[in-house]
């Protein structure tokens, strides 16, 4: 079995989760319109510590959204489970490549039923394995 790799993917930044309309805004206003280009502008500590500043916005928040734009590049994980694994404690691409989908998927079933109160829409385990596989295949973030 040959190891092909994934291609990253990139979504429309209005999709990445937990931004507020005025940090949309602040965003969309330094040219931010996708995940990539956020990737792009938050790749290594200082590029973070001066996009931050350059929004007026703490880097903490910056850290945060860029560990979900990175999450994101994940087929099958996207921005519709890319917080619900920066809350489980997975905050890259290469973390979760790392992982163990035996000790994950109840991690990410635990914070999911609690925070949603649905098992019905939790992924699967076998879901949160092929995550980890396409991590293991994604390549490494290039701008």
């Amino acid at each position: 079995m040959a190891d092909s790799l994934v291609r990253s993917q990139s979504w429309p930044i209005e999709q990445l989760p937990g931004l507020s309309a005025v940090e949309l805004k602040k965003l969309q206003d330094a040219g931010i319109v996708s995940t990539a280009d956020l990737l792009g502008q938050t790749q290594k500590p200082a590029q973070r510590q001066a996009f931050s500043q350059k929004l007026g916005l703490h880097l903490k928040y910056v850290g945060k959204w860029a560990a979900l734009a990175d999450l994101a590049r994940v087929p099958g994980v996207g921005c519709d489970y890319c917080g619900l694994l920066l809350h489980s404690g997975i905050a890259s691409v290469g973390m979760l490549a790392g992982a163990s989908a035996h000790r994950l998927h109840p991690q990410v079933m635990r914070l999911y039923v609690a925070n949603l109160q649905r098992r019905d829409l939790t992924p699967t385990a076998s879901q949160v394995a092929q995550w980890i596989v396409r991590a293991k295949q994604l390549p490494p973030w290039q701008g």
